[in-house]
């Protein structure tokens, strides 16, 4: 099943262009080798509403089945992705962020200090990565098999439920 990708990076650094990103492209390398299509691609500062209205933006234009993120995810003052994307996720999906987490457990007890979630907003999933390159390698190996069923699902036309009467 083919799906369709937007990466984001938050990095100071990186978007300042003080540090190459090598986690956006791991991802990209990822998701294309596993069939997606990766069809946006930025580089931002840590800053809350700036990726919060990005991540929204993204979900709203309706032609993305998920979003990644890659950085933020920390215990720096400046890592807010989670929170940003909690702002703007309708619904959260704890599940994927503990099996991020439990597989990150699998090569370093640091993984237990990401605070990355997951969410749906409309129809796109959204997912929060660590920012390091390793660290993504070993979280798109977890999440890589259960994207085509979450954007399958996302999917599927609402069904009506009759009122109870």
């Amino acid at each position: 099943m083919s799906y369709t990708v937007g990466v984001l990076t938050a990095s100071d650094k990186g978007y300042q262009g003080q540090r190459e990103d090598l986690s956006g492209p791991a991802i990209r390398q990822r998701v294309e080798g596993a069939g997606g299509r990766v069809a946006r691609f930025l580089v931002l500062p840590d800053d809350l509403e700036l990726i919060a209205q990005t991540l929204a933006a993204w979900a709203d234009a309706g032609d993305l089945d998920v979003i990644i993120t890659t950085g933020g995810t920390g215990l720096s003052p400046r890592d807010v992705t989670p929170e940003a994307t909690r702002q703007v996720a309708q619904r959260e999906i704890p599940g994927i962020a503990e099996a991020l987490r439990v597989e990150g457990l699998k090569h370093t007890p640091m993984a237990m200090l990401s605070r990355g979630v997951a969410g749906v907003r409309g129809r796109t999933l959204i997912v929060n990565l660590p920012g390091s390159p390793r660290a993504v390698a070993e979280s798109m190996e977890a999440l890589l098999p259960v994207l085509p069923h979450a954007v399958e699902t996302l999917r599927e036309p609402v069904e009506a439920h009759p009122a109870a009467g």
